[in-house]
């Protein structure tokens, strides 16, 4: 994968600022430190965080029992695998590679980034046609990571910065 900021650095402070924060935005961010210190999410939490990320999806993550949610998200906070820590999470009913990456962008104690199609146009990339897959997700991780150092922000500041640059700027059906 060939990514590239299609604004300069330097704005990447500025974009995230103009991050409009949402009701909903606190509740992830309240969860985060608990979920990182257990090492699991509680079904409640988990379905909070797929609410967050698309709420489309909720009668599948509620059909998940608590039991189920809690093995595979201690399994994938757990995991020394990236390609088992996110993929595991596709196991939960109503969960797709753009809702993992949220469960490992607040749950996890590394960063990662969070897989949404306006942050991958920010970085000159579209969704692939085949959809998401490891290579990509890793490509996208190493990317974001060495960003976010060589910048000197948290993977959280640079998710609000690519959203909203894209939110503003991508052309419809782009």
């Amino acid at each position: 994968m060939d990514f590239k900021l299609r604004f300069p650095r330097r704005d990447i402070g500025k974009w995230a600022e103009r991050y409009a924060f949402g009701p909903g935005d606190a509740a992830p961010l309240a969860l985060a430190p608990t979920i990182q210190k257990r090492g699991f999410l509680k079904k409640a939490e988990f379905v909070a965080l797929s609410r967050w990320k698309t709420p489309r999806t909720q009668k599948r993550c509620a059909a998940n029992s608590a039991e189920f949610v809690k093995v595979v998200t201690a399994t994938s906070l757990s995991s020394s695998d990236e390609r088992l820590r996110i993929e595991v999470l596709t196991l939960l009913s109503g969960v797709q590679w753009p809702t993992a990456s949220v469960i490992l962008h607040f749950g996890a104690r590394t960063q990662y980034p969070i897989l949404d199609f306006r942050a991958l146009w920010s970085l000159s990339c579209g969704v692939p046609e085949g959809g998401y897959d490891f290579d990509l997700w890793w490509a996208y991780c190493e990317f974001t990571r060495s960003l976010a150092r060589q910048t000197d922000v948290s993977m959280r500041v640079l998710d609000r910065a690519l959203w909203q640059f894209s939110k503003e700027r991508q052309p419809v059906g782009a």
